[in-house]
């Protein structure tokens, strides 16, 4: 049976947007489901249908018709997973290199999704049937930290602190070049790409704001490991970022290209190759408990393969720096 909300807009809600106005109400919807609702024209004001970005005013009648969940037609597979942190609300993954997040074109099977429907049996609906549970995704070879809701309620709240920007999302990433700048902030909107439709580039006319804040660990001959601290969640984010930089994500060979090693020592080349994704890992995720109201932080080891050619930088480096003082 199909839930129906019957709201009306204020003074103060005058001008707002309606998928914004929708997002702030208390019907369990995130924005993203709000904005799919509309496209199917189970939203109207006054009786009319409109478009996510129509403007309210006061005494508007808006209506919004929710459809009962349909069941997945994804598969469960018993995928084993690094379940770092789990309880009745929520699960804490750490995500390997290698693995994609939702079934989507060209991967309808190996993906979280299908480890998770297994695991769990039964996921918030919220993200829809191709993402039950997803409440923000990683790239296909980025590893690290994600958090999936378990009820539609926990994934709203969530939601709610993504849009509010108060999830702590913290990651490591080797990146080719040396920085000089000990720290910075990059704060520059981003689009797709005007070539390449699978890539997301800077854009300041049509772009969505982005902000990401970068602080230096260590420094390499070539390389910098680096601390970003997301402000924002774009797509391809810190990559499109970094690459704008000339800083590129070392492994990503969409915003980079692939290393020329043979200037290297025969150990480092051996670990270059032998990643199997992109030197970024989601190292720290933190958020306030949806129902127990409390704050939680997680921590995630470096892959085996990310810190064993950080460990061949570092000898790398040592051995230049014996060669300098002899």
């Amino acid at each position: 049976m199909n839930k129906v909300y019957q709201l009306v807009s204020t003074n103060t809600e005058t001008g707002q947007r309606l998928d914004l106005f929708l997002a702030k109400q208390d019907i369990s919807l995130s924005r993203a489901q709000i904005q799919r609702l509309i496209r199917a024209g189970r939203v109207t004001v006054n009786q009319s249908l409109v478009k996510a970005h129509h403007k309210l005013k006061e005494g508007d009648q808006i209506e919004v018709v929710v459809p009962p969940p349909t069941e997945s037609k994804i598969q469960s597979e018993p995928i084993p997973l690094d379940i770092v942190y789990e309880d009745d609300s929520l699960l804490v993954i750490n995500k390997t290199w290698g693995m994609v997040v939702h079934p989507a074109a060209g991967n309808y099977t190996g993906t979280l999704v299908n480890a998770l429907l297994f695991h769990c049996h039964d996921l918030s609906g919220i993200g829809g049937q191709e993402r039950p549970g997803i409440v923000h995704r990683l790239d296909k070879d980025t590893s690290g930290l994600l958090v999936v809701a378990k009820d539609d309620y926990t994934h709203q709240q969530l939601a709610k602190q993504w849009q509010k920007r108060t999830i702590k999302r913290e990651y490591l990433a080797l990146v080719k070049g040396e920085m000089l700048k000990d720290q910075g902030e990059i704060n520059i909107p981003i689009g797709r790409h005007p070539l390449h439709r699978k890539k997301m580039w800077p854009n300041r006319i049509k772009g969505r704001p982005a902000i990401t804040l970068y602080r230096v660990q260590e420094r390499f001959r070539d390389f910098t490991l680096l601390k970003i601290v997301l402000k924002t969640g774009r797509t391809h984010q810190i990559r499109a970022h970094m690459a704008y930089l000339k800083y590129p994500i070392v492994g990503d060979l969409v915003y980079g290209r692939k290393l020329v090693i043979k200037d290297y020592s025969p150990e480092l080349q051996e670990k270059i190759k032998g990643l199997k994704g992109q030197a970024l890992h989601a190292a720290t995720l933190g958020f306030i408990h949806p129902k127990r109201g409390e704050y939680m932080e997680f921590h995630a080891p470096l892959p085996d393969e990310f810190q064993e050619l950080l460990m061949a930088l570092r000898r790398e480096r040592l051995s230049v720096s014996q060669v300098l003082f002899l």
